[in-house]
């Protein structure tokens, strides 16, 4: 068997060289054939997709964040090569959502112990989303996230407190299921997913293979109310807040009353007033524990 690692030395939860030793020991313990990639170009998708096709390995094993896993599910989504995740970003919410765990020994051992499940993807304005997409507050969140040298939940939160005294009410027409409808919203997320890496449960009713995906409506709320919503969100009830509407769909086009910051995967696409989400379903094939999903 071929394994073929990816590794984005700038996600630095871990030094390459100790990754590399663990990979080494994995593969003389399961007798599987690798090789290793690290991704210090801006072509990389370029790059990895010419490797792949040189290699042919069985599996891909992407060692990074969210954008590390979105950027190798755009190369490999409808082949039968498999993703293996080990998340060592500062965002690794498909990891939670896959119950994955972050020890990466036991996630080495996957490529001889793993089972493989397909999952569903979501194309949002001709962009691959894995995890979730959204617009309004936690985009802005992200964009400022994007631009601070310092990472982890702390400076998260900092950024969504002062994006919460700063909040802007949207109106988004959206067109589902057949339905036209008008809402007055703070965030819109297009969730293929449940959870951000955070552990904070955005869409209580996703399921990453249902061949659907969810819109998750926030509607304005007075301030006072934030840590009622957050509160919610970490419970994984957000479904039963009078400021929340979730709808579940295969297809949706959206038309916001101004611009707004577009993020995809943790990634900022730029400012946007139309956006278009569709489902993928069942487009990658990923590796889990046997005793996930």
């Amino acid at each position: 068997m071929k394994v073929l690692f990816v590794i984005n030395p700038k996600s630095g939860r871990q030094p390459v060289a100790n990754l590399e030793s663990q990979i080494a020991d994995a593969a003389a313990q399961s007798g599987f054939e690798y090789q290793v990639h690290l991704m210090e170009a801006s072509n990389e998708e370029q790059r990895i997709s010419r490797l792949i096709k040189t290699y042919r390995p069985e599996i891909v094993a992407g060692a990074g964040g969210d954008g590390t896993i979105n950027l190798l599910a755009r190369i490999l989504k409808h082949t039968p090569v498999k993703l293996l995740i080990l998340p060592i970003g500062s965002a690794n919410g498909m990891a939670r959502e896959l119950q994955l765990g972050n020890h990466i020994d036991a996630l080495l051992q996957l490529i001889s112990s793993g089972k493989t499940i397909a999952i569903d993807l979501l194309q949002v304005n001709g962009h691959i989303c894995i995890h979730l997409a959204d617009v309004g507050l936690n985009a802005r969140i992200v964009k400022r996230f994007e631009l601070d040298t310092r990472r982890g939940l702390l400076t998260y939160a900092r950024h969504l407190f002062r994006e919460v005294f700063l909040l802007k009410t949207y109106k988004f027409i959206i067109r589902s299921n057949d339905l036209e409808s008008l809402h007055k919203a703070v965030s819109l997320t297009f969730a293929n997913a449940s959870r951000y890496g955070t552990g904070a449960v955005i869409n209580p009713i996703g399921r990453i293979n249902d061949g659907k995906f969810e819109l998750v409506i926030v509607k304005p709320f007075p301030k006072i109310y934030l840590f009622a919503i957050a509160w919610k969100m970490f419970r994984g009830t957000l479904q039963t807040s009078d400021y929340v509407k979730v709808i579940s769909c295969s297809e949706a086009h959206i038309i916001s009353s101004r611009k707004t910051t577009l993020q995809i995967d943790g990634e900022v696409i730029g400012k946007v007033k139309r956006i278009s989400v569709e489902i993928l379903p069942q487009a990658l094939q990923v590796i889990v524990p046997p005793e996930s999903l």
